[in-house]
């Protein structure tokens, strides 16, 4: 078993059962008494079962493994004389299998006699090392970093003065792995049509909207409740949260009941862990000054009376910070060009498709402003890339209206591989031009200016903007 682990990269993941990734032989080694096994007089049929799915690979004395089904080929057989024969048996999944608990049988057949036995289960994972899975990453180290290391930063604060904290992505922790896998079980998809969840888990986009959705637990049995109101009695205030485990395994231990509480920055770590557990390259993305727009349009309207007092005319907002994941993957429901990182958003902000959840959207889309592309490209783009109109009301009649296109998304940023310093990935999201005015304004922050008395004839409306901005609750985040 160690042997298999170690070369699909699986050593070190806890679980009941042997750990392994799609897209890669391991070793099935067989004990057996009596005469020599004869492949002209007698078959080897290994049936593979996931839930009401099952698949029949009889054993091949030659051959390739195919690249599209599962195939099972003799490797070696080991004479012992004096005690049980040993068999050899490579099988290999494809890369497009889907991700799951599978359980293995053997079904020997000879002329007069059929035997079956029980080979026990097998985990099988995403893997970003083979080049015909959709989560293939091509660099080692890229591949190290977003799967197999435990440790992260979650950058907070503000593009001036940015803050990380350590996060323990606890993937190897005794038991994650199996939770993560209950995830997927108690997922509505699953519980409402088995056989189809199950065909469809072979690709990650579907995967990911699911773990979007299951972190948090607004329409399902998920991992965490979110709190924003600054009174977090009969739970744990979600500052105090450090690592991944003490909340997935809280959940299980709980009968899946919500853990209590959470904000942006643990549902995008949650959610991090799972997807790095079940394969799939996760990173967690920080967007400084990001834009909340609840009506579509892609503009964050603020509304402020003659003396500059913010009206509660808009549901929009715009938080210090928000933070998600981004996972690699394959995009061909997208066409050429989509490939690569995806945003995915744990927090419960907007419904997608009647669930709160959010992505896969890629971010090459949302650099083009590509917004039907699936999934949810309108909502990320606004919120790294709205406009801010702000809008002076007098007597229910609109004085003036001004609009400012550099405040939102000031700043992107996540972990550097391998390093503990801060990444900035704004061009990634961002025109070249959305670049430049977002280093400006990230200057602009670096001083602070403290406004003592203003009077509204002197104010301008570029002023009164800026003046709002600083005014806002600096210890809000999303």
């Amino acid at each position: 078993l160690s042997q298999n682990q170690t070369r699909h990269k699986t050593d070190g993941l806890s679980s009941s059962t042997l750990v392994l990734r799609r897209g890669q032989a391991f070793t099935v080694t067989i004990n057996y008494d009596g005469r020599p096994f004869d492949p002209l007089k007698e078959k080897m049929i290994f049936q593979i079962v996931l839930g009401p799915l099952s698949v029949e690979v009889p054993v091949s004395t030659f051959g390739q493994p195919s690249l599209t089904q599962w195939s099972a080929f003799l490797e070696r057989r080991v004479p012992n004389p004096t005690g049980p024969r040993a068999l050899s048996v490579s099988l290999t999944s494809p890369a497009s299998a889907s991700i799951g608990v599978y359980t293995l049988q053997l079904r020997v057949e000879a002329r007069l006699s059929v035997k079956t036995h029980s080979l026990g289960q097998i985990t099988l994972l995403c893997n970003p090392w083979c080049q015909t899975d959709s989560v293939f990453l091509q660099a080692e180290d890229l591949r190290n970093e977003y799967v197999r290391s435990d440790f992260g930063l979650l950058f907070k604060g503000s593009p001036g003065n940015m803050v990380s904290r350590p996060w323990s992505f606890d993937q190897f922790e005794k038991g994650i792995l199996d939770i993560c896998m209950k995830l997927l079980q108690l997922s509505p998809q699953y519980q409402a049509d088995m056989r189809t969840d199950l065909k469809n888990r072979s690709d990650p986009v579907y995967i990911g909207r699911v773990i979007s959705a299951m972190v948090n637990s607004n329409d399902d049995k998920g991992v965490l409740m979110g709190n924003w109101s600054g009174d977090y009695s009969g739970g744990i205030n979600p500052s105090q949260w450090s690592g991944s485990a003490d909340i997935l395994r809280k959940w299980s231990e709980t009968q899946f009941r919500p853990v209590k509480y959470g904000q942006c920055w643990v549902f995008a770590a949650v959610m991090c862990t799972v997807m790095r557990a079940l394969g799939i390259p996760t990173r967690v993305i920080t967007n400084f000054n990001s834009a909340h727009d609840t009506d579509g349009n892609m503009v964050i309207e603020e509304y402020y009376n003659e003396m500059g007092k913010k009206l509660s005319m808009s549901s929009d907002s715009i938080w210090n910070f928000h933070v998600w994941v981004e996972s690699w993957m394959k995009r061909p429901d997208l066409g050429q060009g989509y490939d690569g990182w995806q945003v995915l958003d744990a927090t419960p902000q907007e419904r997608s498709a009647g669930i709160f959840r959010c992505g896969p959207a890629a971010v090459k889309a949302i650099y083009q402003k590509k917004v039907e592309a699936q999934y949810d490209v309108p909502f990320v783009y606004a919120e790294v890339n709205a406009d801010v109109r702000t809008i002076i009301i007098k007597d229910k009649k609109i004085l003036s209206t001004s609009t400012d296109t550099k405040r939102v998304g000031a700043l992107i940023a996540t972990k550097r591989p391998g390093s503990t310093l801060m990444q900035d990935v704004t061009s990634e999201y961002k025109t070249e031009k959305g670049k430049r005015t977002s280093e400006k304004k990230i200057e602009r922050e670096k001083h602070t200016v403290k406004v003592l008395l203003v009077s509204f004839k002197n104010l301008i409306l570029s002023d009164l903007d800026k003046l709002a901005s600083r005014t806002r609750d600096p210890g809000k985040s999303f």
